[in-house]
């Protein structure tokens, strides 16, 4: 008797397993159906699963093998209990809201008396107006400004920008970029392509082309390498023109003087040097001549209708190197006069009075 048990007890679970086996060949050989089929018939509901009602068996269908049968004889379960929730919730952020004035140029205005009049710095119009070209005459009777609120810069949001990329480009920490209520930012601060953001505090920075040195027309080298010019200027300066009919003076954005004047007119050395650019310039000047002084100090002379001199020509003060045009940025016959010293944009106006 305990050597049946034990052979019982090591093949136990076999057994049950054939009986099972066994009672489904049956149910489906002679058509009976357990009691979950029955309620599925009714449309029931079992649990949190909900079971399809069944057919008929397919009078057409091979029963003599139990274990073929027509598929739609299966019960089709439909358990939905793990289904997301139809619309999940998203992040969706708020665009900026900025409202903006603008004002239209009239004549005598300057940058600096505009942007007086609504309480902000001149390089912000600059800042809300990227279309002023710093080399042009666009400030314009009729130009239309868009003028900021507040200090600052209006970024055009580009693919790839984050607050992270504006803050090290305008060097403004991104809380006061956050801060600016219109901008709408909120956690977790993903800037959208096409909208535009206010950068407070930012001044928008200026490409500043440097023109060839001493070395690039002859000169004579000393025994520390650097170039010694050929000839030094007096130091001072004289008018360009023969005309005081100022159209825009030196900011921010423009970094000389315009003087209007008839086409052609002559345009004189402001002080003595040796030209170092003669030529087209692709950076707006359109016709431009530069006079490096040999003491620091170089002169521009932009938009021109022709030339007199050529690279390495030694000129002296009041010669006349060209004739004045409509080149380049320019909305109308003038000179855009620049004054340098060591490569830094000073207002003309200081030297020869304006």
């Amino acid at each position: 008797m305990d050597k049946f048990g034990s052979i019982w007890r090591r093949w136990q679970g076999h057994f049950v397993i054939v009986g099972i086996a066994l009672l489904i060949l049956l149910v489906w050989r002679f058509g009976l159906r357990p009691s979950i089929v029955a309620v599925a018939e009714e449309g029931g509901v079992v649990g949190d699963t909900a079971v399809s009602t069944l057919t008929e068996p397919d009078a057409t269908a091979d029963t003599s093998d139990p274990l073929q049968f027509n598929g739609s004889d299966l019960p089709v379960v439909d358990d939905s209990s793990l289904v997301p929730a139809p619309n999940p919730l998203t992040f969706e952020g708020k665009t900026p809201e900025h409202d903006f004035v603008t004002h239209t140029v009239v004549r005598g205005e300057t940058p600096n008396g505009i942007a007086q009049q609504y309480g902000i710095e001149p390089e912000t119009i600059l800042g809300g107006n990227p279309q002023l070209s710093e080399e042009s005459s666009l400030l314009q009777v009729g130009t239309v400004l868009t003028i900021l609120p507040v200090n600052g810069v209006l970024h055009n949001v580009q693919p790839g920008d984050t607050l992270e990329s504006l803050s090290l480009q305008y060097g403004i920490p991104t809380e006061d970029i956050i801060a600016y209520g219109p901008n709408n930012l909120e956690f977790p601060y993903r800037l959208q392509p096409d909208t535009q953001i206010l950068v407070p505090g930012a001044v928008r920075e200026l490409f500043v082309w440097t023109p060839p040195d001493l070395s690039s027309v002859g000169g004579t080298s000393s025994e520390g390498g650097s170039v010694r010019p050929v000839i030094v200027g007096t130091g001072t300066f004289i008018y360009p023109v023969n005309s005081r009919n100022f159209t825009q003076y030196f900011w921010y954005g423009h970094p000389g003087i315009d003087i209007a004047l008839p086409e052609g007119s002559a345009v004189y050395a402001s002080d003595t040097g040796t030209v170092t650019f003669a030529g087209w310039n692709v950076y707006g000047y359109g016709n431009l001549i530069v006079i490096n002084h040999g003491n620091g100090y170089e002169t521009f002379y932009g938009h021109l209708s022709s030339f007199n001199v050529v690279p390495g020509q030694i000129v002296y003060q009041g010669n006349v190197i060209g004739g004045t045009g409509n080149t380049g940025n320019s909305s109308g016959p003038h000179i855009h006069f620049e004054i340098r010293i060591n490569n830094n944009r000073d207002n003309p106006c200081w030297y020869i009075g304006c």
